[in-house]
């Protein structure tokens, strides 16, 4: 997210994209408040009037894009750091840190797909008054595929071989083969540009100990001020910016906690903000707090799919180093494809897009929905408990002992379902938890604070990273119109974190990823 043109007053706010999948597939709160120091050139003093106010009620917790744990860190970073380019909202790039888009036209994008060359805007600033280089760019590359460092963008730049300076204002990408998607590195959020002479001394496993990763430095319209991770965070215009006469605010504050309900309130009902994000709320409950008149409701269906992922692993034994959830012990029913099956029978998409989200949602059951162009019209789901149920007896599992759990081999179909406290998402479960039993398969529901769930704590057990359970159920998507990198989930890559928690394997679409030929073809057809 960016913030640099001029913004309508009127108060707006957007909803995901609703799906349940039975597919597979985030940073704890510090009171710490930093205040950063005032730069050379001086800031324009921020008026009531002249100030917009976000809430996300999922705090941001870190201010790297790169070590984020979610949307909010993300969106959070962005407000501050650049890419070189950024999708619009009809998929075509445009420049932000780059001088022009690459193309085979003008050559910046190589006849055989192995590179591709972006020339940079000159004159741009650090918010501290450092020149931007292309030794930024180079450096960035170097900070996130270092696997000391565990970068959640990583994904995004395994096909690169390596970056090059070949000046200070032309950057080379070199591919280990050649690559369609040529255009997924330094693109978007995942694609900001961090600076070098501020995080240098901590490429490595030190990374989440740079003072830069809660007081950042960017190139962007806003500059940090004042961050209490986990609460707010606040920017000012920066004075070095590039662009004359912008931002249109001279002040962002951007509020975090609370839930997605009072987030709902503040911006419909009370007028108390400018927007709220991801508002996961009830219809009936949106539609009477519109009522007032405040604000309005914006609806914008994207990428990103509320799913339920199945583990694969067993969340419930340990090897001899105390890992849990590990491919060592496969789960003990989920590795049944029939078991598998009978639970996608028994998901009611339909029932809890209707009484839980009704126009903000739909049901659908594709891991990659947007673009259209991606979107496959051949995947379809169907809730039919007696066909589930068929499918488990066809499985083995009966219940022998009659408690109304079935078993097979002394092992009970019991399962632990774990999502994030969120009104919506616990009667999601409930709705679930109903089907489920009614089947014969015992269900305990566990509700986990989103800063909790969502953190990148090692430490700590109840993370969505972890899985130390045989369902969860988060929102995610791919974040960029080229889906890209985004199927690789279906394959066990080391040093990209949290990309495939559920340990699941489709070789298929896993041996299509890594098949040079089907590369080529597709590149050539783009």
């Amino acid at each position: 997210m960016t913030i640099f043109n001029k913004f309508s007053r009127s108060p707006i706010f957007a909803q995901s994209l609703l799906s349940i999948l039975l597919l597979t597939a985030c940073s704890s709160p510090n009171s710490q408040s930093l205040t950063a120091s005032t730069p050379t050139a001086a800031s324009n003093a921020s008026a009531a009037s002249d100030t917009l106010k976000l809430l996300y009620w999922q705090a941001p917790t870190i201010l790297n894009p790169h070590l984020a744990q979610g949307n909010k860190d993300f969106e959070a970073s962005r407000i501050t750091y650049e890419p070189l380019a950024s999708f619009d909202k009809d998929g075509k790039l445009v420049t932000f840190l780059a001088a022009e888009i690459p193309s085979l036209e003008n050559g910046g994008v190589a006849k055989d797909g192995k590179s591709v060359t972006w020339k940079l805007k000159q004159g741009v600033k650090w918010s501290d008054g450092k020149p931007f280089t292309a030794a930024d760019v180079v450096f960035t590359y170097q900070f996130v595929s270092n696997p000391a460092l565990g970068a959640t963008t990583a994904a995004n730049y395994q096909a690169v071989k390596s970056v090059e300076a070949l000046n200070d204002y032309t950057v080379k990408i070199n591919f280990q083969e050649p690559n369609p998607a040529w255009s997924l590195p330094f693109i978007s959020s995942n694609g900001s540009i961090i600076p070098r002479h501020l995080f240098e001394k901590y490429n490595g496993s030190n990374a989440r100990e740079a003072p830069a990763n809660l007081l950042p430095v960017g190139t962007g319209p806003y500059r940090v001020v004042d961050f209490k991770p986990g609460d707010t965070v606040v920017y000012e215009a920066n004075s070095f910016f590039r662009e004359a006469n912008k931002p249109f605010f001279k002040r962002v504050e951007l509020k975090g906690g609370g839930d997605a309900t009072s987030a709902a309130r503040a911006v419909l009902q009370t007028g108390d903000v400018d927007f709220a994000w991801n508002l996961q709320v009830e219809a009936p409950i949106l539609k009477q707090l519109e009522a007032a008149g405040k604000g309005r409701l914006d609806i914008v269906f994207g990428s990103y799919l509320e799913r339920i992922t199945i583990n694969q692993t067993d969340p419930n034994k340990q090897t001899k180093d105390g890992e849990r959830s590990s491919i060592e012990f496969p789960h003990p029913f989920f590795k049944d494809l029939k078991v598998r099956q009978a639970f996608n029978y028994a998901i009611d998409r339909d029932t809890i897009n209707q009484q839980l989200y009704g126009q903000t949602g739909r049901a659908v059951t594709n891991i990659v929905v947007a673009p259209d162009i991606y979107n496959s019209p051949n995947t379809k789901s169907e809730f039919d408990l007696k066909k589930a149920a068929a499918l488990l007896d066809e499985a083995g599992w009966k219940d022998t002992n009659g408690n109304g759990i079935r078993d097979k081999n002394g092992v009970e179909l019991k399962v632990l379902f774990q999502t994030s406290v969120n009104p919506v998402r616990q009667k999601t479960q409930e709705i679930i938890k109903q089907s489920l039993t009614s089947i014969g398969v015992g269900v305990e529901l566990k509700s986990i604070d989103s800063s909790i769930f969502f953190s990148s704590d090692p430490a700590n057990p109840d993370t969505l990273a972890h899985f130390h359970a045989d369902l969860q159920m988060f929102s995610g998507g791919n974040s960029n119109p080229d889906p890209g990198t985004y199927p690789s989930s279906v394959s066990l890559r080391k040093h990209l974190p949290f990309l495939n928690s559920r340990a699941f394997v489709q070789q298929a679409i896993a041996r299509l990823f890594s098949n040079n030929k089907f590369k080529s073809n597709f590149f050539l057809i783009v």
